[in-house]
């Protein structure tokens, strides 16, 4: 069925923020003389920000990681947003699904504050119909299945007419657990989205989303 809804992971689906968020990373334990336990790379991104604190540190001490998280945000919010870069495509094919009428989310596990600053910077906001995360909602919610169960409610969306597009097997978890089709955005973060048993579920590019929507619209199977 053609969606009339689409929920979109944001790091490694529309944007990259690697670049940023490791730097604001190795800052925030050079502040607290801490050598991270593994290297920092492209594969931390995606979890919450204490959870990837946590996993560098080497430890789960309260203080500590909210030291840290505090050390990042003061970075991040402030300057490392702005280094954000856009996946090739990504903004026209927003554009082009916010023209067809198209209804757009954002659900992300990224705290609210910089995902708003970031969408605001790069211009996109009249394109999303709601931007939802972890600790945008009261209480916060506990990971991104029930972030997506609760954006499903409060948005009137039904499972048979919301289409899911995200690049980690969190977010294919949290479109299953929820009824709701999947596709894995291949061009981000890494292919743990991708489920080998179904290739047909994977996206090359934004474009082949916009060309797989107006398929169906005309009746066609893509």
């Amino acid at each position: 069925m053609t969606p009339r809804a689409i929920l979109f992971d944001f790091d490694g689906t529309l944007v990259d923020s690697a670049r940023s968020i490791l730097t604001g990373l190795g800052r925030a334990l050079e502040s607290e003389g801490v050598t991270p336990v593994i290297p920092l790379s492209p594969s931390l991104i995606g979890p919450p920000l204490p959870r990837t604190l946590a996993t560098l540190a080497g430890s789960g001490e309260p203080a500590l990681i909210e030291r840290l998280a505090a050390a990042f945000r003061s970075y991040y919010d402030t300057t490392g947003y702005r280094e954000t870069e856009v996946y090739a495509g990504v903004s026209d094919m927003l554009a082009s699904l916010a023209r067809e009428g198209r209804a757009l989310y954002i659900v992300t596990n990224k705290r609210i504050k910089p995902t708003r600053l970031i969408i605001d910077h790069l211009g996109w906001s009249a394109h999303f119909r709601g931007i939802h995360a972890l600790d945008g909602l009261d209480p916060p919610t506990v990971n991104k299945t029930a972030l997506v169960r609760e954006v499903l409610q409060r948005e009137s969306l039904t499972s048979t007419q919301t289409w899911m597009v995200g690049d980690s097997a969190e977010d294919r978890q949290a479109a299953e657990g929820n009824g709701l089709d999947f596709l894995a955005a291949t061009w981000g973060y890494g292919a743990a989205a991708a489920d080998q048993k179904n290739l047909a579920a994977q996206l090359a590019s934004p474009l082949e989303l916009l060309q797989r929507i107006r398929a169906y619209a005309a009746g066609r199977t893509p």
